[in-house]
This record gives C-alpha cells, sequence and structure tokens, in this order.
C-alpha cells in the first residue's frame, strides 16, 4: 500500500466531502459529512453493521462526552459507538497520541454516562440521543462488548486495542479507521481488513498447524486446531461479522435433539471429547503471518480477514455456553482448516469452499450472490441497455470493486478515460445491496430495509429464491423499471438530505418511497422516468411535502421506542401505512398516465388521464382484505343484487389480494369494485355469514 495511493485516496474522499458540504444539500460543517459520508459506505460494504449518524455531545456532571454515530446489533449483547477526528489536512498527517485518546475517551464517557442515567439528563427529551442513552441504560446489564469506532482523514495506524475490562466488566475493542485503513477497506475493497487475530499474543506463542495444501495450488490451506475458548472470545469480539460469508445462520438450540442442543451437551457433561464428535470449522482469511518453529513445524502468528465459512454453529455455540451457561472451554479444541486466498478471486473461492464444506445441508445457488444467474443477468442488461440519447448506461457493480477496475483499465488511454465517465458516470452506478434496497422499498417493505444493507439484501436474495425456486432471468423492460425505482429513490434521498432531518435519514427515505407505492397501488409510469432519467418537478414538489410528515408519524408511532428500531417493525409498516398523504387534483404526469404491467414485467395496457379520485380508489380496494372480497363477490353472485360482471370484477380483488397484490386494479376495476362493496355495507351483508 503506497503513500501515493493513500493520498489520492484522501484526496478524492476530501473532494468529496466538500462538493456535499457546498452543495447544501448536507451539512455545512465538513466533519459532519465526512462522517456521513465513511459511515455510509462503511455500511455498505458491511464493515460496520447499519450505522447510524448521531451528532451527540455535551457534560453529565463533570464528566464531558462526544459521539457522531452508533449501531446496536439485535442480540444487544454488543453496542457500537463513533466517533471522529477530522483534520481537513491535505497530505494527510499522522494524528497525535492525545488527539486518538480524547476521542476514544469521550466516545466511552457517553458509554458510561449512559448507564448512569443519561437519558434523564438529555433536553430536550425523547430526542434520538436520549432515546440511545436511555437504550444503553436499559441493556447496561446485558451489552458485554463496546466497540468504538473511531473515524479520520488522518493517520492512525492500522492494529486495534483491546481492552477486555474496561468499565464495569464491559469489554472495549478500539478501531482505528484511519485514512489509510479506510483507503483498504473503501478504496481496495478489503471490507474483513478489521478482522484480525494474533495467535501469538492470545496464546503465548503461534498457533501450531500442518500445510496441507501442495506447492503449486493457487492457495494455501493449513490443518490446525483452535482453542475453543480463543474461538469463542474471537466470536464475543467480532460476533456474526465473522459469517457474514457464511451460508448458514446461527440457529439456535431449540430442541433437545437439535445440532446446537447436541453441541451444548457436549461442551457441559463431556468437554474433553469435543474435538472427537465435532467437525470443526473451515474458514477462509484474507492473509496469514506463517512463523518456521524448527524441525520442520510451523505455526500461524496471525491472520487477517478471517471468515468462517462453515461451523458457524459450533463457534455460536461456544460462545452462547461461556456467556449463558458460565461453561469453562479450557479442556476444548476445535478441528480448523484455514484457507488462504489471495485477491479478486475470494469471493469465488469463497463461495465454492462454502458450497462444498456445507453440502450436508440444503444451499441454494442464490446463497452465493455475486455469481447467482440472477444478478449475472442483471450485469448483462446494464452493460447493453443504453439511454434515450444511446449515449450512457448504468453500471452495475455485481463485484466490488468492479467499476473502480473498469475504470482504471479505461484511465490508460484519455479519450476512453473521457468516454467511461460520459458513459457510466459514478451517479449512474449501482451494487447488489443498492438493487435490493430500491426494489424492496418499492414493494412496500421499508421495515425491512431499515435493517440495513446487508440483512436487507440477504432477505431479498431468500425471497427471490422463494417466489422463484426455478430461477428469475430479468428482461429489458423489468431492467427500465428497476432503474426507474433507483431514480425514485436517490431523488428521495436528495430531498431528505436537502432537509438535513438531524437523524432516521434511511428510515424516512425507504417509507417514503414505500407510501408513494401504496397509494398508487405500484402503479406508475417507470417507462416515462426511465426516458427522462428523472422523475418530474411535480411529483418532486409532493415528495417534498411527505418526507417531513413520514418524519413525523415514525416519531410519533415510535413512542418511547428507539426510531431506528421500531422502523424494523412490521407493526411500524403497517401504522405508517395507515397514515393520509394528500395528493393533488392535478395529478404529476407518473400518476396520471400509468403503465400497468404483467407479474413478468411486461408491458400490458396502459392507464391515461388518472385522476387523484382513481388513486384513492385503487388504494382502497387494496386495504381491504381478500376475505371480505370473495365474500362480496359470494354473496353478489348469489343475491343477484351485484351484476354477475361485478362480481366477477370482486372475486378478482379477492384473487389479487390472495396475491399479495402483486397485480394491482386498473381505475375502472377500483370504481365498480369500490361500488360493489359499497352495495354489500348498505345491505349488511358483511355483517352476517355468507349464504
Amino acid at each position: 500500500m503506497s503513500d501515493e495511493a493513500i493520498e489520492l485516496f484522501a484526496r478524492e474522499l476530501a473532494a468529496e466531502v466538500d462538493d456535499a458540504v457546498h452543495s447544501g444539500t448536507g451539512s455545512i460543517y465538513s466533519e459532519e459529512e465526512f462522517t456521513r459520508i465513511v459511515l455510509d459506505r462503511l455500511g455498505d460494504e458491511g464493515a460496520v453493521e447499519n450505522p447510524i449518524l448521531l451528532w451527540q455531545e455535551g457534560h453529565f456532571a463533570r464528566t464531558k462526552y462526544k459521539i457522531t454515530g452508533y449501531s446496536i446489533p439485535d442480540d444487544e449483547e454488543r453496542l457500537l459507538l463513533v466517533t471522529t477526528v477530522h483534520t481537513g489536512e491535505l497530505p494527510p498527517r499522522a494524528l497525535t497520541r492525545d488527539e486518538i485518546l480524547g476521542a476514544f475517551q469521550q466516545a466511552v464517557k457517553f458509554y458510561e454516562c449512559s448507564c448512569k442515567g443519561l437519558h434523564t439528563k438529555i433536553e430536550p427529551s425523547n430526542t434520538d440521543a436520549s432515546e440511545l442513552a436511555r437504550r444503553i441504560y436499559e441493556a447496561r446489564e446485558r451489552i458485554s462488548v463496546l466497540r468504538v469506532v473511531l473515524i479520520s482523514d488522518g493517520l492512525t495506524g492500522l492494529k486495534s486495542v483491546d481492552i477486555k475490562e474496561a468499565f464495569d466488566g464491559t469489554r472495549v475493542i478500539v478501531d482505528l479507521f484511519g485514512i489509510e485503513r479506510l483507503h483498504r477497506i473503501l478504496g481496495q475493497g478489503l471490507r474483513r481488513d478489521d478482522i484480525v487475530v494474533e495467535f501469538d499474543t492470545e496464546l503465548g506463542s503461534p498457533l501450531p498447524c500442518l500445510k496441507a495444501s501442495g506447492s503449486g495450488a493457487d492457495y494455501d490451506a493449513y490443518l490446525t486446531a483452535i482453542p475453543g475458548a480463543l474461538l469463542a472470545d474471537i466470536y464475543e469480539k467480532y460476533g456474526t461479522r465473522l459469517l457474514e460469508l457464511n451460508v448458514r445462520a446461527f440457529l439456535g438450540l431449540r430442541g433437545r435433539k437439535s445440532v446446537n442442543a447436541g453441541l451444548r451437551a457436549t461442551i457441559r457433561e463431556v468437554p474433553h471429547r469435543f474435538l472427537a464428535y465435532n467437525n470443526g470449522i473451515v474458514a477462509t482469511v484474507d492473509a496469514m503471518d506463517i512463523k518456521d518453529l524448527g524441525q520442520g513445524h510451523v505455526g500461524i502468528k496471525s491472520v487477517r480477514g478471517l471468515q468462517i465459512v462453515n461451523g458457524g454453529q459450533t463457534t455460536a455455540s461456544l460462545h452462547r455456553a461461556k456467556r449463558q451457561d458460565g461453561a469453562k472451554l479450557d479442556g476444548i479444541t476445535v478441528p480448523a482448516k484455514i484457507i488462504r486466498v489471495g485477491g479478486a478471486e475470494l469471493d469465488e473461492m469463497v463461495a465454492a469452499v462454502s458450497r462444498s464444506a456445507n453440502s450436508q445441508n440444503t444451499v441454494q445457488p442464490a446463497d452465493f450472490s455475486a455469481n447467482d444467474p440472477f444478478h449475472v443477468a442483471v450485469e448483462k442488461l446494464a452493460n447493453n441497455t443504453w439511454l434515450a440519447d444511446g449515449k450512457g448506461r448504468w453500471f452495475y457493480e455485481r463485484a466490488r470493486g468492479s467499476y473502480g477496475a473498469a475504470e482504471l483499465k479505461a484511465s490508460f488511454a484519455a479519450a476512453q478515460k473521457r468516454r467511461f465517465a460520459h458513459e457510466t458516470p459514478k451517479e449512474r452506478r449501482f451494487s447488489k445491496t443498492d438493487l435490493a434496497k430500491h426494489l424492496n422499498a418499492w414493494e412496500g417493505l421499508p421495515h425491512q430495509v431499515s435493517f440495513g444493507n446487508q440483512k436487507n439484501f440477504q432477505f431479498f436474495m431468500q425471497s427471490l429464491k422463494d417466489e422463484h425456486p426455478d430461477g428469475f432471468e430479468p428482461d429489458v423492460d423489468w431492467y427500465k423499471a428497476f432503474i426507474a425505482k433507483a431514480i425514485l429513490f436517490r431523488t428521495v434521498q436528495s430531498i431528505v438530505r436537502g432537509k438535513k432531518f438531524p437523524a432516521y435519514q434511511a428510515n424516512i427515505v425507504a417509507y417514503t418511497v414505500a407510501h408513494l407505492s401504496w397509494c398508487t397501488g405500484g402503479r406508475i409510469d417507470f417507462e416515462l422516468i426511465w426516458t427522462r432519467q428523472a422523475i418530474s418537478a411535480e411529483l418532486r414538489e409532493i415528495l417534498e411535502t411527505w418526507v417531513g410528515k413520514i418524519d413525523s408519524a415514525l416519531r410519533q408511532s415510535a413512542g418511547n421506542r428507539m426510531v431506528s428500531e421500531w422502523a424494523k417493525k412490521v407493526e411500524c409498516r403497517d401504522a405508517i401505512r395507515e397514515i393520509s398523504l394528500d395528493l393533488p387534483d392535478d395529478l404529476p404526469p407518473e400518476l396520471s398516465a400509468q403503465t400497468a404491467r404483467s407479474g413478468n414485467g411486461r408491458s400490458v395496457v396502459r392507464n391515461d388521464g388518472l385522476t387523484r379520485r382513481d388513486i384513492e380508489l385503487i388504494d382502497k380496494c387494496r386495504s381491504i382484505d381478500a376475505e371480505t372480497w370473495l365474500k362480496v363477490a359470494q354473496w353478489g353472485s348469489k343475491s343477484k343484487k351485484l351484476h354477475w360482471k361485478v362480481a366477477g370484477i370482486a372475486r378478482t380483488m379477492g384473487e389479487y389480494a390472495i396475491g399479495g397484490w402483486e397485480r394491482s386494479p386498473s381505475a375502472k376495476q377500483a370504481k365498480w369494485a369500490m361500488e360493489a362493496y359499497a352495495t354489500a355495507e348498505k345491505e349488511r351483508a358483511l355483517d352476517r355469514p355468507s349464504p
């Protein structure tokens, strides 16, 4: 990693921060914009799980505290607090020890003060900061690990600091994300760069191992046995980030005969037999340091970028037994195969290792996302679908870092560099997590989007596999509609940033997009947005009035709960779904001229001249459940109170509802269906069992 490469990355990042500040769409403070940009990108890379920007500083008694962001995993056993040191200096300089210690200590003080009741002192109450402080106070007995992430545009070194007993028994881990580490993760795509295990430090000597790969192999493989206590400690430090390339999640301890219950019994009753009973783990690493121990023996000093691709249940079971059962793990060793794969081949190799290592379970190809046929097809569509002017297209970054690689390849000739920048500018780049986020928001799943990019993507892939077990191959119409959804989502994003909401911007964006889909029945002229590569001024004006109301609705419906956590609940989705947001009498062109689509995405009919009343009727139709529609249809047919065609429309609405409203009614269908519903209500047919 050269100094020139780090300086170039620092200058590019500084320019991005300056552009954001001067654009007027974000904060006027460079430090805050730097924090926002870096946290967004660390979240995209999976280096930080669902980070939330939150700027809070003050005093508690005589103690000064400050944080710039946070993240709380679902299990509440870990807490991540962010602190920022922004120098604004180029070329980047090394931070002083006092700068690092000061920022770290102020973040830890926020945690300590929260555990002592800071939430009662922050004014005004019910703010984002007081909610976080209250959440920490309520979970203080469960939080075992505090991770402080210090981000900076200065040089900090690459090492983390692990303080086993820092405050009231809490383990504190300080991760220094200086400009050199940000370059490794964001510039080079090493998202697991901070997952480091130093065996010689933890064990007092390198971990003995046996090299199993031949000299001609394109990887290095070592066989070893890892002490169970160390493996549990590693899991406590890094959590499920160790398993992010694993195809299986920890399945819990349900049932006496489950695999994990068996592991638990072995750990508690016959720990000395664990090695004999357990298959062990398979892990990959980005880099490893091997030491010659003499007499033909070698040992592993350290590894970087550790990923457990098989054996996640074993690892999590050991940690749970230690943490919840108080089990002693001293006599347990876990057999392990550790594989080092280099560079761009890593993701592909890990997928192959995972597929083979997990062959005893049902593992679908969709679990290995980058090479899934769906994503390959989207990449092909992106490469071959040109904009209406024929001079530009969007770039799908199917494999992480592929845009940078393409940009570098084009940079060797000035003409090619200009052509690449014109055809596929950075603002028309989208990743796998972007794709999942844009689609799930429009599909009315903002609560799922609120879980963060990585979990939302996993949900998207699982849903895709469930809905299309034989695979789904998108076509050009599907792709153009998706890009229109992406444009819509990003427009709302820019509106929300421009409004400078202090927190929960990602939640506001997702729920605003979902609400537009809900109130229009998902019927919008995507072809028009694709052609223009922008939404109309009229639609933008509507969305600008909506985002504030969505923000208020999220906060009010949350009550005493943290908005960021409430936004993940189905109950939140249902509550926001019910609020009323007005549409103007003169609808924007995207809504007044809509294209209905069949399930495969092909255009089948065009409805021109829709009115606000049409939209409202469609929305009302979709709010009525399938059972009610079928009851209306059955009553209308038997009583002859409805024309047989109208009864048929009511039955069709029931079928649409059963299908989750994947198909939406037309304006005419909605009109006749709601008249049928009103007639059934007037005749009190819905108050008694169907005849």
